[in-house]
């Protein structure tokens, strides 16, 4: 990415955090510069826009994926593959689960690059019969749900109407076994009414178009869309842009390759496409009739008898209702079997990348209870958002010992709680209206808003609102004032009615497919049904409680034009979702501090060149040398911090300084090398030449200057021996080619030179040996570099001085995940990120008895955990030391910083994986130098001024038990080849 920054007059900065100025001008500029050149990814951080540029971009075939395999994010230029690569590889390094939320508007491009993480991570597993097979159905249930989910919009030909999240689930490999969906708020009106250049949900239209003669007939459908009232209101059932025919092609493939039966689900559409046709007559009472209608004929076996007496537009209304909540079930029933044919059968899975492809935040003309819950959604995900960003950058801070400065920022809490809060909130007062008996309207549902709500900051209505603003609303709206700007919602017409009772009939139903999909609708019909609102609200509380458990990553996506014109990027538009995707609220939370942050390693490995005490190579730490390097530089102590591990840099002008005499530098370097060559030919070209005289000399032959370099071989060089070396330097590197060694570990096959090669040849071996460490080290994966970075602080610690560390070399790692932890400690911590979970046996400070644990690694803590409850939480700041013995037992010994007699004291606990949990928690604290080996007894502190100990000895069988003095006797085995030692008497 650096290299990037000198190109930046020309196609802009990849990462929008390293921008001058933070400024919407300075962000709207540089995102139209990048567009303009097909460069449609920039980076905010870690944070991945995206704009729609409406053409085909080759830049997603397989070269690329392999391209972006293994890389760090940075390395390469921005693109949706480096975000879902990291992703994978920091799941596997962590062993944790991560989530990736996708937002924009309609027609902004969220479905597709979800599916193209999805391809990414298809490409990614390895080729097997069971693999292959769970790829494929992952693959395969896109086509489905978009036939059934989505829809022609003004926006959008494929806008999805519903939202999803995705759970792919690996296992400790990094191979995906299974995968599970939940979906939010279908729009199930779409099923009743379409504006006006507007279509109902794909799949309706693939049947009619593309559904064979055997199954029309067999349905009762005609091929002709124009004949069903569903699907002609938005005046456009035909478009050429569409190919309705080879979709259903496309959707019949995907069905049977997730194994749902194409005619159960077909059944369901076409009842819906009949009830839509189904027309009523006045009877001599004005009430609705269904004489002769022939529509019913394929959706009912017996004659259909209406016993409540409804008028015609009450009919209408309970037969829209009928086919929304059909249409909406079979969609929950049809995602319920797409679950059950990706399930993971692998109990051993542990870990999960989700994506949450969810629509964003919409304002319309007219804007209903739908759009009421989707900027609901996207003002909880704004609220979680700005959270987990803030805490991670906080995190990053502390964990590489930087102060860490207050962001200001707006908190949209307040306008959560206005939807959400309990017997107060938006939510709660439209429930008691709708379940109250009487004569509850949505005028009365308005007055008690404004009852309940009339003093809110972000709420007005029209008898609320002052002179100015009440002309611009009706008396039955109320705005509410988003975090990205006024909303005007109208509250008439919003209330469904009559739908339980019809839900309960239909489950009653005789035909099984009807049945099945209506299967739960007469579950305890007593209890005060829930609201779709309040459905809504579990859901999405229940959402937001899974994604605070994992690690945060975003994809903004942008709308480019409303024409859907190729190259054209409209900068109202742009400029508006960029204000509501909170884009630029992230870019200050990103630049409150530092704007670059990079690991010593890699920039003094690119940057060394610049000073002379660190090039060719520095010798020391890489801290060290980016100090050296920064003070030759000139850096002023403000510009930047040194953490533990990264150096911050607080201003992006710095780095463009420090990138622009590195361009410098690398022409300067390029010159003097292009000199250093030609002199080396030049030279080269002159000896050849005086050679060629010398054996076109009458007197000498070719043999005799042979013969004679041979007899003065050991000579210095002269005239005499230097053609007979040069045949020896020659050949000595013809037969050391063909020889060389094939692996880093082979010190053995170098082949053995002649006297004049020798300090040629221990050079060579040098280069080619530090040749094939760089080419191993570049082919390990992330996975492979963090557990061998572990392996390497484990050894530091214990080869050596512990008997049972040899044996720990080879046992595999434990996987530990979210499934081992309860769910309500994850609740009471879930403000800090778990990193390991392990189960102990703890003993008690008092007697020493035994309990089984579960001890908790987070950023900043230890917990010790017992089911449900948190019995004692540590921080890294007060472990003072952390102490083992040299045996072959698993006793560990944790001393804590005890000031008073209230505190508890050292902890003693054992642990089967002892080696692997403590180089994560001295990693994870920092707390390398604080371990202690022990031979023979670990003293103890039970509680302030109060001292035990831990006595250890080897024996014929393990035992831990309370001797007589009082102090923990642990027994083990001695190591191989170690006699007992003799007891006195």
């Amino acid at each position: 990415m650096e290299g990037a920054l000198v190109a930046r007059d020309k196609v802009g900065i990849q990462d929008f955090v390293l921008l001058d100025e933070t400024t919407e001008t300075a962000f709207m500029e540089n995102l139209k510069k990048r567009f303009d050149k097909d460069l449609i990814y920039t980076y905010i951080g870690a944070l991945v826009v995206s704009v729609n540029p409406y053409k085909d971009l080759d830049i997603y075939n397989s070269n690329q994926m392999d391209l972006y395999m293994g890389v760090n994010f940075f390395e390469l230029p921005p693109h949706i593959f480096a975000l879902a690569d990291t992703v994978y590889h920091a799941m596997m390094l962590e062993l944790n689960n991560h989530f990736i939320l996708i937002s924009g508007e309609s027609g902004a491009g969220k479905t597709e690059a979800s599916k193209k993480i999805l391809q990414y991570y298809a490409a990614c597993s390895p080729e097997t019969d069971l693999l292959t097979s769970v790829r494929d159905k992952m693959l395969m249930s896109n086509p489905v749900l978009e036939a059934f989910g989505n829809a022609k919009t003004l926006k959008n030909d494929n806008s999805s109407r519903f939202g999803k999240y995705m759970d792919i689930q690996f296992n400790s490999e990094g191979e995906a076994l299974g995968g599970h969906i939940l979906n939010y708020l279908l729009e199930k009106s779409r099923v009743v009414h379409q504006n006006h250049g507007e279509r109902n949900f794909h799949i309706f239209y693939q049947l009619v178009e593309g559904g064979e003669e055997d199954l029309l007939h067999q349905l009762g459908l005609e091929r002709d869309c124009l004949y069903y009232n569903y699907l002609t209101q938005g005046e456009c059932a035909i478009m050429s842009s569409i190919n309705d025919k080879n979709d259903w092609k496309t959707v019949k493939n995907a069905l049977k390759v997730i194994e749902v039966s194409e005619s159960d689900r077909t059944v369901l559409v076409a009842s819906v496409l009949h009830l839509g046709n189904v027309e009523f007559d006045p009877d001599s009472r004005g009430n609705a009739s269904l004489d002769n209608n022939t529509e019913l004929h394929p959706c009912s076996a017996v004659p259909v008898k209406v016993l409540s007496p409804f008028n015609i537009d009450h009919a209408i209304y309970v037969r829209d209702a009928l086919a929304k909540a059909m249409y909406g079930r079979t969609f929950t029933w049809l995602v319920r079997q797409i679950n059950e044919s990706m399930e993971n059968k692998d109990d051993t899975m542990k870990m999960v990348i989700g994506l949450l492809d969810i629509y964003g935040f919409e304002v319309f003309y007219v804007n209903s209870f739908e759009q009421f819950c989707i900027n609901y959604c996207n003002e909880k995900l704004q609220q979680l958002f700005i959270q987990l960003t803030l805490k991670s950058e906080q995190e990053e801070y502390e964990a590489e010992g930087i102060e860490w400065e207050a962001v200001q920022f707006f908190n949209n809490k307040i306008i959560c709680d206005l939807v959400e809060e309990r017997h107060r909130g938006i939510i709660s007062i439209l429930d008691e209206e709708c379940l109250r008996p009487g004569d509850a309207t949505d005028l009365t549902f308005l007055e008690r808003l404004e009852e309940k709500m009339g003093d809110h900051p972000h709420f007005v209505t029209h008898r609320l609102a002052d002179i100015t603003t009440r002309k611009t609303l009706d008396r039955g709206d109320f705005r509410l004032l988003h975090y990205a700007g006024e909303v005007t919602y109208c509250v008439v017409g919003k209330r469904d009615r009559h739908t339980q009772h019809t839900e309960r009939l239909m489950g009653q139903s005789k035909n099984a497919i009807v049945r099945e999909v209506f299967c739960n609708a007469d579950a305890d019909s007593r209890r005060r049904p829930e609201t779709v609102a309040t459905q809504f609200k579990s859901s999405l509380l229940k959402l937001t409680e899974s994604l605070l458990a994992k690690d945060a990553w975003y994809v903004r996506c942008l709308k480019s034009n409303e024409s859907k014109k190729p190259g054209v990027l409209d900068e109202a538009l742009v400029r508006h979702q960029v204000k509501y995707l909170g884009l630029m609220e992230h870019l200050r939370v990103r630049r409150a501090g530092f704007a670059y942050r990079r690991r010593y390693e890699v920039f003094l490995q690119r940057y060394k060149a610049l000073c002379p005490a660190t090039w060719p190579h520095w010798l020391g730490l890489p801290m060290d040398g980016v100090q050296v390097l920064v003070q030759h530089l000139g850096y002023m102590p403000y510009e930047y911090k040194m953490g533990r591990t990264k150096i911050f840099i607080r201003h992006p002008k710095t780095l463009y300084a420090t990138e622009d005499a590195f361009e410098r530098c690398k022409h300067e370097l390029a010159t003097k090398l292009q000199g250093k060559y030609r002199g080396y030919k030049a030279k080269g070209e002159l000896k050849k030449r005086k050679e060629n005289g010398e054996r076109c000399h009458p007197r000498r032959s070719q043999v005799g200057i042979f013969i004679n370099g041979f007899i003065n071989r050991g000579d210095a060089r002269s005239t005499d021996n230097s053609e007979y070396l040069a045949f020896v330097r020659q050949s000595y590197l013809n037969r050391l080619k063909l020889k060389l060694p094939q692996t880093v570990l082979d010190k053995t096959t170098w082949l053995t030179p002649p006297s004049v090669c020798q300090e040629a040849s221990e050079l060579l071996r040098k280069v080619y040996y530090r040749l094939m460490v760089r080419k191993y080290v570049r082919g390990i994966s992330q996975q492979k570099k963090g557990q061998l970075q572990m392996k390497v602080v484990t050894s530091a610690i214990f080869k050596g001085k512990k008997d049972s560390y040899p044996q720990s070399i080879t046992r595999p790692r434990r996987i530990s995940g979210e499934a081992d932890i309860n769910p309500k400690v994850l609740q009471m911590i879930r403000n800090e990120r778990v990193k390991y979970s392990v189960p102990v046996v703890k003993y008690d400070r008092k007697g020493f008895k035994p309990r089984p644990r579960q001890i908790l690694l987070t950023t900043s803590a230890a917990y010790l955990v017992e089911e449900a409850k948190i019995k004692q939480r540590v921080l890294y700041t007060s472990l003072k030391g952390i102490s083992v013995s040299n045996l072959t037992d698993d006793i560990v010994v944790l001393h804590i910083t005890c000031e008073d007699a209230k505190q508890k004291g050292d902890l003693v606990f054992q642990c089967d994986h002892l080696f692997e949990f403590l180089t994560k928690l001295s990693m994870l604290a920092n707390k390398q130098n604080a371990f202690q080996v022990v031979k023979g007894s670990i003293t103890i502190e039970i509680q302030s001024g109060k001292q035990g100990a831990v006595d250890f000895t080897t024996g014929p069988e393990p035992l831990v038990y309370k001797d007589k003095n009082g102090h923990l006797m642990v027994v083990r085995h001695p190591p191989p080849h170690t006699p007992y030692p003799l007891k006195s008497g």
